[in-house]
């Protein structure tokens, strides 16, 4: 059992600096962090703040930071669910929160850099910022399902596999999104779009599953 360790302090402290990142993202971005909650099911959150999307943008830095760590937190749990492990250790969950947040933020630079290359930076922008979003939301969802599983709920396979399931259709759904508001294009460019998929969207995260399965070696 996770809540079974000899120690929680430092989830405790990791789950609180999740919190402290989506405070300041509610609290700075108050109407911003609203329209972010409903963004399941209502396309008002997209259709607003595409338009005012910026390199650097402090919500979603904000947001993106409680990503990395709601994301390595969870990898963890899961990670000792499937092989149990007698004890929390710091200096290799700080390797796993380091090497997803560059897996993440190379991916991004990456899609930039492409978009920049062929003279699309508009389309990809539009697309980046649709996966971001519910990316984000993911890690939002996520954080609550943490802290159940660290001080309440026993993690279990059937429950691991249901949130995975559960972050998958969220993913899913914001990419249903963007294909239906880029579909005539990618319809278009079919050949392309598929290399994208396999290229940019399948492989990293397979290199995150060897990442999260390998880390401890």
């Amino acid at each position: 059992m996770l809540r079974n360790f000899v120690t929680n302090e430092w989830f405790t402290v990791f789950i609180v600096l999740g919190l402290v990142f989506i405070t300041l993202s509610k609290f700075l971005y108050a109407y911003r962090f609203k329209d972010f909650l409903a963004v399941i099911g209502n396309s008002k959150y997209l259709k607003i703040y595409t338009r005012d999307q910026k390199f650097v943008d402090g919500f979603d830095m904000l947001m993106f930071f409680n990503l990395i760590i709601s994301v390595s937190l969870f990898s963890y749990i899961a990670y000792s669910s499937f092989i149990p492990s007698s004890e929390f250790d710091l200096q290799d969950f700080f390797k796993l929160l380091f090497g997803i947040g560059v897996l993440f933020l190379i991916k991004v630079l990456f899609e930039r850099l492409i978009g920049s290359l062929f003279e699309i930076d508009g389309l990809i922008d539009s697309y980046l910022f649709q996966k971001t979003t519910y990316k984000n939301y993911s890690g939002f969802i996520l954080l609550p399902i943490n802290a159940l599983l660290i001080y309440s709920i026993t993690p279990s396979k059937p429950i691991i596999y249901a949130i995975i399931g559960l972050i998958v259709l969220i993913n899913l759904i914001g990419f249903i999104t963007s294909f239906k508001n880029h579909q005539k294009l990618l319809f278009n460019n079919l050949f392309y779009f598929i290399l994208y998929l396999c290229a940019l969207e399948i492989g990293p995260y397979l290199i995150l599953y060897k990442l999260i399965t390998n880390y401890k070696v």
